[in-house]
């Protein structure tokens, strides 16, 4: 859905219920743009435990579609599908947040190799290896990548709604990794900031993990699509996934901290 041709909208719609509180017009744009919250739920499941229930997802994402159609600007001639992807999409994670389905060792894992990543990278200044993690962690380089499988999913909800509602602006998704534990960065880096180092860690990513990156967040194919496009198995993927969201993470960190002791 997110590469199809671009739609346009019914503005006479839009007006009657934003300008005239016409409530049969916004009966009619709920259900003409209902279907996407399935179509997001369907992507979102494919990346998270068996589980999360299917209808979990689709009640968090109902709230996501209304505030899309509150909050959109349909005189800007823009095409709402995406804005409300975004939308539902992060309400979704809003939700499976809410209900805390990470486990505390989970947590706990993901934090040191994120620690792990920002004081390698800061020391060597270049992408580290598996091997370089590993050691580091005391752990052998197929337990470091059981790991990256078992935090797979908790770096897919460390994915945010976009840092912008300007749907001009919205490049990726990929402008808005933080981490929920820690201060958010935007309190201390400029979002235009972000923007820089993200797409400067990502040019410097190795070659795998740099696909993955694009197609996931650029193309918008799933874990599944990824793994079927490289030819790699879904949990290959979910390792390279994870390894990226820890360098892009700590790039940010490493930034943040530059910019208080300045």
């Amino acid at each position: 859905m997110g590469r199809k041709a671009k739609k346009t909208i019914d503005v006479e719609k839009w007006k009657r219920w934003r300008e005239q509180g016409d409530r049969q017009a916004e009966i009619e744009l709920i259900e003409q743009y209902l279907p996407l919250v399935n179509y997001v739920a369907a992507r979102l499941a494919i990346g998270l435990p068996d589980t999360v229930s299917r209808d979990d997802l689709v009640s968090f994402g109902r709230f996501g579609l209304l505030d899309a159609l509150k909050k959109f600007d349909y005189m800007r001639g823009l095409q709402f599908e995406t804005y409300a992807m975004w939308r539902i999409r992060g309400s979704m994670i809003d939700g499976l947040r809410e209900v805390d389905i990470i486990p505390r060792s989970v947590r706990d894992k993901a934090k040191k190799i994120e620690e792990a990543y920002t004081a390698l990278e800061q020391q060597h200044l270049r992408s580290i290896t598996d091997e370089e993690i590993s050691g580091h962690l005391g752990i052998s380089v197929k337990e470091l990548n059981q790991t990256m499988q078992d935090v797979s999913f908790a770096s897919i909800l460390s994915l945010d709604e976009p840092i912008t509602d300007d749907e001009e602006q919205k490049h990726s998704r990929q402008a808005v990794i933080i981490d929920e534990r820690a201060e958010r960065p935007e309190s201390a880096l400029h979002k235009d900031q972000q923007k820089k180092i993200l797409a400067e860690t990502i040019e410097r990513l190795p070659d795998k993990e740099r696909t993955v990156v694009s197609l996931f967040y650029y193309e918008e194919c799933s874990l599944t699509e990824i793994a079927e496009i490289m030819g790699l198995s879904a949990s290959r993927i979910s390792q390279l996934h994870s390894k990226a969201i820890f360098r892009m993470r700590g790039a940010l960190n490493r930034s943040k901290e530059s910019l208080l002791n300045e």
